[in-house]
């Protein structure tokens, strides 16, 4: 009987360090570690598609970004009220952001940073111009050689 009481206790252990590893796991989606809007003057993702009687001007793409446990980004589309129409988790493709290997004269140090992220099958070429929390959709064919070129 002893023996039985021993092993509940050790299963019962196990199940708490279970439920606080995966609470914490949890915990880490509610912070991202960055979050960023579309440029108004960028194209949305070809993976969104605005419903019927929205455009553009009266709603907003947000990204996240997220490095615990895994790197992984989510993308939260929302009308001009704050009303959440969409939410679609990204995949990470590179182990990190890249630069272009020549890039154009009048960014920052360190940028423009890219990074490639696939949402259903479609990947995109998030570019960031400078520290700021606004993100561009890229088709800059220079950008897209080099990220094919890479083998993430």
């Amino acid at each position: 009987m002893t023996s039985l009481i021993q092993g509940i206790k050790r299963y019962r252990l196990l199940l708490i360090f279970s439920v606080l590893v995966l609470v914490v796991m949890k915990g880490c989606e509610l912070f991202p570690e960055a979050s960023f809007e579309l440029a108004t003057d960028s194209r949305l993702p070809r993976w969104v598609t605005l419903p019927t009687g929205l455009s553009r001007a009266n709603t907003s793409l947000r990204l996240d970004y997220y490095a615990v446990p895994w790197r992984r980004a989510r993308f939260l589309l929302q009308e001009s009220n704050g009303h959440t129409l969409k939410r679609e988790n990204g995949d990470m493709r590179c182990k990190a952001p890249f630069e272009a290997k020549n890039p154009s004269k009048g960014f920052p140090p360190g940028y423009p940073a890219y990074e490639a992220i696939t949402v259903r099958g479609t990947t995109e070429i998030i570019e960031h111009r400078k520290m700021e929390p606004i993100f561009y959709v890229t088709d800059d064919p220079t950008v897209w050689e080099q990220y094919r070129s890479m083998g993430c």
